[in-house]
């Protein structure tokens, strides 16, 4: 009986079939936080025996959310930086809350008004989206909540738009225009959505592997003429953790010193 041909895995011995690079929510320890544990696991779990990859996006996901430039600096180094050493490793961007702005941000196509460009990382080359199989985001911060510390919306860059999977618990505060609790934005992990983040996922890589055994394989794209170092990559996860946050997760590019006061229908922070 005949066998079902394999689909085709990353030729170099340092290059995983799949890199997964997500980015933790406001005050969680460095790491994945409890949803990026959960996404991580699962989606590991579910991609076997293809190898994962996980880099956790470097940096201080605390409430001073102008340092948020950091994680998309960081996110976008490392993007670019392993689609030119290993241009057959498919991505998979997650993030959570604060941990989801930075990751929309890192998919712009421009620089979003308002914002000076020597204060931003540069949008990535379009070449690099033909490595970024999906982008899983969860509890976005809505228009509402960037309006609320002076920072521009949200906007998918059109090259991301259709492997962009975006998931917001009802009544989350952080996500939904109307939403009014916190407990909400930390449901996460036991309301399913997890989950459904993992199954867009494994299905985009699925798809992209299926593809690649019928077409020639992608070359790296050129250098940009100037990167960063990326930081260290974590490639092992550690266990979920739910972390109540201090105060909802709500970063921007290039936010003016000072946050503007919350909108009066938003609930207050502690």
């Amino acid at each position: 009986m005949l066998q079902a041909p394999l689909l085709p895995t990353a030729h170099a011995a340092d290059c995983p079939d799949a890199l997964a690079l997500f980015a933790r929510g406001t005050t969680e320890a460095p790491g994945n936080g409890f949803v990026g544990d959960a996404f991580v696991n699962t989606l590991r779990a579910q991609l076997a025996p293809k190898s994962l990859d996980v880099y956790s996006v470097d940096y201080p996901a605390t409430t001073d959310f102008p340092t948020a430039v950091d994680g998309i600096r960081d996110a976008r180094n490392h993007i670019t930086a392993t689609a030119i050493s290993c241009p057959k490793t498919k991505m998979v961007l997650g993030g959570f809350s604060q941990g989801a702005a930075v990751m929309g941000f890192v998919t712009a196509g421009s620089i979003p008004d308002g914002v000076a460009a020597t204060e931003v990382p540069a949008p990535m080359p379009p070449d690099i989206a033909e490595h970024v199989s999906a982008v899983v985001l969860y509890g976005t911060p809505s228009p509402r909540f960037m309006r609320a510390i002076n920072d521009p919306p949200i906007t998918i860059g059109p090259l991301y738009q259709a492997k962009t999977k975006q998931l917001c618990a009802d009544d989350d505060v952080v996500c939904d225009p109307h939403g009014s609790s916190f407990d909400a934005h930390n449901s996460y992990v036991d309301n399913g959505l997890v989950n459904q983040g993992v199954t867009f996922a494994v299905g985009q890589l699925q798809a992209g592997w299926a593809a690649d055994a019928l077409a020639p394989s992608p070359t790296a794209p050129a250098p940009p003429a100037a990167i960063s170092p990326a930081a260290g990559s974590t490639n092992s996860v550690a266990a979920a953790q739910h972390l109540q946050p201090a105060a909802p997760a709500l970063p921007g590019p290039a936010a003016p010193a000072a946050a503007a006061p919350a909108p009066a229908d938003l609930p207050p922070t502690t």
